[in-house]
């Protein structure tokens, strides 16, 4: 892997307090992602399932987890089932973990075979009354493909049907939610490899240059930092197609007088940085640009002091949309008295910001936790209002990663956000 060696000690804390939310004489099992295929005789990239590296720190596909606590044998409490490599495979497809390296990376003593995990789940199962599997549950997915994770649970139940079944995801969310001061290093890393290549931009960006372009320093920048890669598709979206709120076609020209949005992160050891900011192409902001500018960053400042423990998502984006209901009346988009006049389920600010101010981040750029959730002091979120005002093709999004606490924290303090700032580093 590209990241530096994470201690194994994190993955048996995570492990222990997932445990000690589970029933007696309980199984839990966890199986890592599909190698997904891409088309002829190829597959994407490999992508670990968060949630059993969040349990083991094992970065490769055709892995198991399968913790009994209760078994009498205390060799079979706690079994990593790992691939089986060979020489064939070493030569075609590089090196796979030994047992050893899986054992000292996840902390996990017993590690099998693979092809082993079938001659045992029999006896793992024998001495279980509870057994829990986990699917995704994010509330904002959805998918026709049918992942191992559900494969699995259909051939347990079906192998086992007088065994009680309890949901995993429940347990994984809460314990997940509350990052550990190592998930914060990591996490903290992704910020700041995501910082070196925004202010690689800066020096970059000026008109003329293509958006893949940049989308391609960005790329180079975080990979040269250990990075895995982007923790989401990059958006670089200039002069309109910044109010479209997911472009990533990357194709148009950066042009003089645009302004140009970005939304990108690195992924490092699985954790995902997520940054937006809007700069001036040609490095200086209009009167305009630099009004609708600061109106969303006089939003950002207004919505992060709020990010304290007791609220909920739901509860804050309340409030900072009237903070940015005032902001856009100051821009003269619409004024008082047409807030007066204006239809309550369709309020006038939606037209100019029509999406939420925060999601969880930590494993997945939308981590999991719900808009309801209370927020609790050590979670982690994006903070990323935003002005929308396609008819002038101004697009303006702003978006550090937040730290709840009584005073928020600020992943992301040291990336420029003031736009003399940003003008003065275009400048050099």
């Amino acid at each position: 892997m590209k990241y530096l060696p994470i201690s194994a000690a994190l993955f048996r804390k995570n492990r222990s307090k997932v445990l000690s939310k589970c029933k007696d004489n309980s199984m839990l099992l966890m199986f890592s992602n599909d190698e997904m295929p891409r088309n002829g005789d190829q597959c994407f990239p490999f992508r670990q399932n968060s949630d059993l590296f969040y349990l083991t720190g094992i970065d490769q596909e055709e892995s198991i987890l399968a913790i009994c606590p209760s078994h009498p044998n205390e060799k079979l409490r706690e079994i990593l089932f790992i691939k089986e490599t060979s020489e064939l495979i070493a030569i075609w497809y590089g090196h796979k973990y030994t047992k050893e390296e899986a054992s000292q990376i996840s902390g996990i003593k017993t590690v099998m075979w693979t092809s082993e995990f079938a001659a045992t789940l029999p006896d793992l199962a024998y001495y279980s009354r509870n057994i829990y599997l986990a699917q995704n549950e994010n509330p904002r997915f959805s998918t026709q493909v049918e992942c191992q994770d559900k494969r699995m649970i259909k051939k347990i139940q079906s192998d086992y049907p007088l065994h009680k079944y309890n949901r995993l995801a429940p347990i994984l969310t809460e314990c997940r939610l509350e990052k550990e001061p190592e998930e914060i290093e990591l996490l903290q890393t992704a910020c700041n490899i995501t910082q070196k290549a925004f202010e690689r931009l800066l020096h970059f960006v000026k008109p003329g240059v293509m958006e893949y372009e940049i989308e391609a320093e960005i790329t180079h920048e975080f990979i040269r930092n250990r990075a895995n890669g982007h923790a989401y598709y990059p958006i670089v979206a200039s002069g309109k197609s910044a109010c479209v709120l997911h472009y990533i076609e990357n194709s148009r020209e950066c042009k003089d007088g645009d302004m140009l949005l970005l939304d990108f992160g690195a992924e490092y050891a699985n954790y995902a940085g997520d940054l937006s900011r809007t700069i001036p192409v040609n490095g200086t902001y209009s009167k305009r640009q630099r009004q609708v500018y600061n109106a969303c960053l006089n939003v950002f400042y207004g919505a992060v002091k709020m990010m304290t423990p007791g609220t909920t998502i739901n509860q804050y984006h309340e409030e900072v949309c009237k903070m940015m209901e005032k902001e856009l009346i100051d821009l003269k988009l619409f004024t008082l008295e047409d807030v007066k006049k204006q239809n309550p389920e369709r309020p006038l600010w939606k037209k100019y910001f029509m999406h939420g101010t925060s999601h969880f981040i930590g494993l997945d750029v939308h981590d999991v936790g719900t808009r309801d959730m209370v927020l609790q002091k050590g979670m982690l979120l994006s903070c990323e209002p935003g002005i929308y005002i396609p008819e002038e093709n101004i697009g303006v999004r702003i978006e550090n990663d937040i730290i709840v606490d009584v005073v928020p924290i600020d992943l992301m303090c040291e990336i420029p956000i003031e736009a003399d700032h940003i003008e003065d580093i275009m400048a050099q």
